[in-house]
């Protein structure tokens, strides 16, 4: 939803009865419309997953394939998209997975596609030749039959897709054959295979197998090219076909990002329930966008990648109106064809959640500090108290301050030591990190300087606010060369000084699978649980997941576990890939700015001016 007009949010409009995906099972009591609406719908889906895996299992399957060809090839038909090959079992497949997400554009894409087909097939049976085989017949009985379950089920398809698709497509088209057809005729001629062909021959030759696949020696006879040369032009035009098949389908970018009303409503939820989750101030990103419920008493920060509105955290606001804010956020996912997920959600958010048919599945938890609890003394906090009086010895000193304390040229050079200590590497966060530093409107925020013996800045953390008597880590920098401790040092002094800023709570990194290294090192623990925890430990050289686990475990917190909210199982992987990217640990490559904003007339950049995050929460 947009920014907040003067009397808030607009409510969203009523629900639908039709207004659900192809996929979702029919609810006790609908009517017999319904059930034939969903279920003309599933058959049609289920129609094209399996010309898919007949498609492909023919080209893996030497005699079932050539036995399809044969059929076509002596006038007789197969059902519709069933031409037994690896590229038009790629086609159903794309088809079926856009069909299963309700996308209008697919649905019209088949419609057209069956109906010629079937009514070519019914004008054929005119001819004594072909409606003398029965195979005929049940090809068109079968194909006849997905094209009423298309029409049944047209209400179940109203994703709707971006609105310069259509031209984005034929731009792709247009801009891809031409590049195919310049790298196929150099080919052509590098191998000098066309010696006695014009220039007119070559591209009309290389044109036709762009477009057809086939040779097009008929058209040019006198170009005869090696077999790879043919193999290369054909791999080009697959590639082609899919970037368009992309451009075509690709799902919507999302609403307009957060703006200046939308920030200050938040804020003012903030104040009153900020509270309640550590996560709630990282709503303020604004790369992010925000669905507001009908009274403005609650909203869910969300960002669409890639096909997903990825929600994080619990919504922000009074809970009681949690469900006005989710199912207008559902209800729009449905409508675009977007998967819906939540990343971070606390218990609280993740029944709630639950309740509007999402699953839930702990994905970690996180490090809590009371600082009234906390204490060096006794022998499990022994390496902690060592290392924290050996860097103490070595004269570093800590700073606490507000943001809102420190002068613009202090805060300059902070962001300056800031990105020098990041060393280049790609930026990261989403769920738990702000995405600046710095910025006049966080003064709240709380930013913590370790300093050697003789005053030099060697390392740096910044906390947002959580309520009234809490802080959240945002960020963690620290000079490459200097001493080792001096994060664990700063932690430790922030806690041990927490009084001076009346904070009673501290919420530190987030430790992915904590439970499963936990319970996976006890005695007793079962099989599946100790190869699970090696698998994690496997992996945690490069991705740091045992270390970060092991890093908070020495304050001794409470753990709160965090849940992945999601629809369905099936939709994990791709879940997982659109989360990975909004938290930076994937970069997909873009196109130039200007270029971006041609594609989207009128649209603001994605990046909203924030700055990016400078670091990993």
């Amino acid at each position: 939803m947009g920014p907040l007009g003067p009397l808030g949010p607009p409510a969203p409009p009523a629900a639908r009865r039709d207004d659900v995906r192809p996929d979702e099972a029919c609810p006790d009591g609908a009517s017999r419309a319904d059930v034939v609406r969903r279920g003309g719908a599933a058959f049609a889906v289920a129609y094209l997953r399996a010309a898919a895996f007949l498609n492909l299992l023919a080209g893996v399957w030497a005699s079932f394939g050539q036995s399809v060809r044969r059929h076509d090839a002596e006038v007789l038909y197969t059902p519709y998209l069933l031409t037994a090959g690896f590229a038009s079992g790629l086609f159903a497949a794309f088809l079926a997975v856009t069909m299963r997400r309700g996308k209008r554009a697919a649905w019209i894409l088949n419609v057209s596609l069956s109906g010629v087909f079937v009514l070519a097939l019914g004008l054929a049976m005119a001819f004594p030749e072909v409606r003398g085989h029965p195979q005929n017949w049940v090809s068109l009985a079968v194909s006849a039959l997905f094209l009423l379950a298309l029409l049944a089920g047209r209400d179940a398809f109203r994703a709707r897709g971006d609105r310069s698709n259509p031209a984005l497509a034929c731009g792709v088209a247009l801009a891809g054959t031409a590049v195919c057809v310049a790298v196929g005729t150099a080919l052509v001629t590098a191998t000098g295979a066309a010696r006695g062909a014009t220039l007119d021959d070559r591209v009309a030759y290389t044109l036709m197998r762009v477009i057809s696949l086939s040779s097009g020696e008929g058209s040019s006879p006198g170009v005869t090219t090696p077999g790879w040369v043919n193999v290369v032009i054909n791999g080009m035009s697959a590639l082609l076909f899919l970037l368009v098949l992309y451009a075509a389908f690709r799902a919507p970018r999302g609403r307009e990002l957060l703006g200046p009303r939308d920030e200050t409503a938040l804020r003012a939820l903030l104040e009153r329930h900020g509270g309640r989750d550590s996560l709630g101030y990282f709503a303020l990103r604004r790369d992010k966008s925000v669905m507001w419920s009908p009274t403005a008493k609650a909203a869910i920060a969300y960002r669409v990648v890639g096909g997903v509105t990825l929600a994080s955290g619990d919504p922000i606001g009074d809970p009681e109106a949690w469900p006005g804010a989710i199912e207008p956020w559902l209800r729009e996912a449905r409508e675009h064809g977007w998967t819906p997920a939540v990343m971070g959600a606390s218990e609280e958010g993740g029944t709630i959640y639950a309740r509007h048919g999402l699953d839930a599945l702990e994905i970690g938890d996180e490090a809590v500090v009371e600082t009234a609890a906390f204490h060096l003394d006794g022998r499990a906090m022994r390496t902690v108290r060592q290392a924290y009086h050996r860097v103490r010895r070595s004269g570093y000193t800590v700073t606490i301050r507000r943001h809102e304390d420190i002068t613009e040229d202090e805060m300059a050079a902070v962001l300056e030591r800031a990105d020098r200590w990041r060393g280049g590497e790609g930026e990261r966060g989403f769920s738990m990190a702000l995405g600046r530093l710095g910025d006049p409107a966080d003064g709240r925020c709380v930013l913590v300087e370790c300093r050697d013996a003789h005053g030099a800045p060697r390392a740096l953390l910044s906390f947002v606010p959580w309520g009234e008597d809490g802080l959240s880590l945002d960020l963690m920098r620290r000079e490459r060369a200097c001493d080792n401790g001096l994060i664990e040092f700063a932690v430790i002094e922030l806690v041990l000084r927490s009084g001076e800023l009346g904070v009673a709570r501290l919420s530190l990194n987030f430790a992915m699978f904590r439970s499963v290294f936990e319970r996976g090192a006890r005695l007793g623990a079962g099989p599946v649980l100790r190869l699970w925890r090696s698998l994690l430990t496997f992996f945690s050289r490069w991705w740091q997941i045992e270390s970060l686990y092991r890093a908070n475990a020495k304050y001794r917190p409470a753990w709160q576990p965090r849940y992945l909210c999601f629809r369905k199982t099936s939709d994990l992987p791709r879940i997982g890939l659109a989360g990975a990217r909004a938290e930076g640990f994937l970069a997909t490559p873009r196109l130039p700015v200007p270029l971006r904003r041609a594609g989207r007339p009128g649209a603001r950049d994605r990046d909203g001016g924030a700055s990016l995050p400078v670091g990993v929460r």
